[in-house]
């Protein structure tokens, strides 16, 4: 089953990367990462997401891609998408959750769903299609595996999820009781997986946003400063690559994101219905509901109408 989840686990992974000397294996291990951080080709007419060299005071926007790339695929797509808007300034942040289904315009490529931008274009398509739908201006994208997912999570011990309901899908391997629980990387993979649930899709995608503010939660706890964000240089430097981003600017960021609290982040699935096109069982925007979240969310990466 082609699904897979991402996490904030690997926003703030990549984020909180910074320079440093290592040793040989964990050099290797970098280059092998299954986590990969892309730095976004501008248009002409977008601003580099209101970026301030040195300070990340104003608002950036960061697309978390969850890839399902595997053996046997004929290319990969980006089967789990979010907008991260974090806005330090304001000391808030906001998740748009996108579904992998949704029936859009792919530049270059005509209408289709939006997950097949990654399997055209890769990160920088998938970015730019996005870029159109929410009027978003994106810099980064954050692409992980079933792999990246799992390791990652198992790296930082664990992430605490609240299980909504009774969950028990073999497609996916989520067998949950409901309450708080402390879940592995293969178990977090799971949970966002599974689609067997009411809704399908639609409330995947939001359980997907939901374990990205856990992991933003967890991760904070572990302290916010300086020296505990580098604590973790190692085991962070053996799972991420980098594209176009310079070491620096990536523990700025960090440690921005770090900044805010939990409580801050906010997690907002785009409105949606599903539908047909054709044979095609795909997700429709709707409008013109989406359309003010999306105007809300673009101009400083916050929701105040919403």
């Amino acid at each position: 089953m082609r699904r897979v989840a991402t996490s904030l686990v690997a926003l703030l992974v990549g984020l909180t990367t910074v320079a440093g000397v290592v040793a040989v294996d964990a050099r290797r291990d970098h280059d092998r990462a299954p986590i990969t951080i892309t730095a976004v080709q501008q248009p002409e007419s977008s601003a580099l997401a209101s970026y301030e060299p040195g300070t990340w005071g104003r608002t950036v926007f960061v697309l978390l891609v969850g890839s399902d790339e595997r053996a046997g695929l004929d290319g990969a797509r980006g089967d789990a998408l979010h907008v991260v808007g974090l806005n330090p300034g304001l000391n808030r942040a906001t998740i748009i959750d996108i579904p992998r289904d949704t029936w859009v315009d792919v530049p270059g490529h005509g209408v289709g769903r939006i997950n097949t931008a990654f399997q055209f274009g890769g990160p920088q398509l998938q970015a730019e299609t996005i870029r159109r739908l929410t009027g978003a201006p994106i810099s980064y994208v954050i692409t992980t595996t079933f792999a990246g997912l799992t390791a990652m999570v198992d790296a930082i011990g664990g992430v605490n999820v609240q299980i909504p309901y009774h969950m028990d899908d073999k497609n996916s391997g989520a067998a949950f009781e409901p309450g708080l629980q402390r879940l592995n990387g293969r178990q977090a993979l799971a949970f966002s997986r599974d689609r067997h649930i009411p809704d399908g899709d639609l409330v995947r995608t939001a359980h997907q946003g939901q374990l990205i503010v856990h992991a933003l939660s967890d991760l904070r706890g572990k302290g916010t400063s300086g020296t505990d964000t580098l604590r973790y240089l190692d085991v962070l430097y053996r799972n991420v690559k980098t594209v176009g981003i310079s070491p620096t600017d990536l523990f700025r960021l960090g440690r921005a994101a770090l900044a805010i609290p939990p409580g801050n982040v906010r997690n907002f699935p785009m409105p949606a219905f599903v539908g047909m096109k054709g044979k095609l069982s795909v997700v429709f925007v709707r409008q013109p509901v989406a359309q003010g979240v999306f105007r809300d969310f673009a101009d400083d990466g916050v929701l105040q109408a919403h």
